[in-house]
């Protein structure tokens, strides 16, 4: 426990939540020149892709990854803004119904539509960027992601080990079925790309793209 604690302290003092954008190709030093295969998919990728913004790889990338690029695509979406407000200020009543204690969920509801709010109030990219990177920004995200799994358990339930106890905790390391289930809940479309193959949920054109090798990361055109 004390080494995976100094690890995560490494992780933490050498790489902010949320990164400048910055450009793909720095994606060609974290592979060895001699693997030609993820070159060529780094390569391939940058087509693309040219640009990249890098979240700390730790347990809640996705849930951060996720909030910070459709956050960033509301400043210039007012009608998907006010779609999100409305599903999100009645997300809390829905968590209730399932059975979360309001007492617990409140304070990480009231934080997510503040930054809702933050976001109306036609927030610059440089503030957005300072707001996801304080840890709890996008706490509330992993509890909208356990309730849509509870609810749609019985699909979800030979996927989850451990059960649901492996979702809530921001500790807990965020698998595929998680993000099916986060893009799912708010209605989001997404497309992940990996090392080997890209996939999407959500047949439309306007996904919010990211790519995948141990942690996510936000891709750019």
């Amino acid at each position: 426990m004390a080494q995976q604690d100094r690890i995560q302290q490494e992780i933490a003092g050498q790489n902010p939540l949320v990164s400048e954008r910055l450009e793909l190709s720095v994606l060609y030093k974290e592979y060895a020149e001699d693997d030609n295969i993820y070159q060529e998919k780094i390569k391939d990728l940058r087509t693309k892709y040219p640009y990249i913004r890098k979240t700390r790889p730790d347990s809640n990338c996705f849930c951060r990854a996720f909030g910070f690029s459709h956050w960033e695509a509301l400043l210039d979406d007012h009608k998907e803004l006010q779609r999100l407000k409305a599903v999100s200020a009645k997300s809390k009543e829905d968590l209730v119904s399932q059975g979360f204690t309001e007492f617990t969920i409140k304070d990480f509801h009231n934080k997510f539509m503040d930054l809702i709010e933050q976001v109306e109030k036609q927030t610059s990219v440089p503030g957005l960027l300072g707001s996801f990177n304080d840890q709890s920004t996008s706490d509330y995200l992993r509890l909208l992601t356990s309730g849509y799994l509870q609810r749609e358990s019985k699909f979800f339930e030979h996927f989850i080990e451990g059960g649901w106890t492996e979702v809530e905790p921001m500790c807990k390391e965020s698998d595929h079925i998680h993000s099916i289930a986060l893009a799912q809940a708010l209605s989001i479309p997404i497309r992940v790309h990996g090392p080997w193959w890209g996939r999407h949920h959500q047949p439309t054109s306007q996904r919010l793209p990211f790519c995948w090798r141990g942690h996510y990361n936000i891709l750019y055109k």
